[in-house]
């Protein structure tokens, strides 16, 4: 009977250890969505500050472009011209081209698609180009 209690024990903290990590992985993983835009917003402002440079950093901004918006990371604006940038924080192995749609990441066996950022930053740059014409 003894047995019985001890492994119905490891059971029930297994059960509660294992719910326990999942939520707490979930967590994590929103807490470093925008991890990647967060550094590089900070490191942009850092660049102002310490090279003296008048200018903004403008973060998260959706423009309308041929009846659709995109949203457009980080746009730098300063005396030395506009500079948009899109940010990516990836792990794994990366493929893809500059003149492919779509490239692939690869983190351990999975594999996912996303856009190729190059065109992505195009189409930024284009909507603000459009609010200049």
């Amino acid at each position: 009977m003894l047995d019985f209690w001890y492994i119905f024990g490891l059971l029930v903290s297994f059960i509660f250890g294992a719910s326990y990590g999942y939520k707490k992985k979930q967590h994590h993983e929103q807490k470093n969505l925008n991890i990647g835009e967060a550094l590089v917003s900070k490191e942009l402002n850092d660049y102002l500050f310490h090279e003296q440079v008048t200018g903004i950093v403008v973060n998260n901004v959706t423009l309308s472009i041929d009846g659709s918006t995109t949203q457009i990371d980080h746009v730098l604006i300063c005396t030395k011209g506009v500079f948009v940038i899109e940010t990516k924080h990836y792990s794994g192995w990366i493929y893809g081209d500059a003149k492919q749609k779509q490239w692939t990441q690869v983190l351990f066996k999975k594999r996912s698609q996303f856009q190729n950022p190059i065109h992505q930053n195009y189409k930024h740059i284009k909507a603000i180009q459009a609010l200049f014409d």
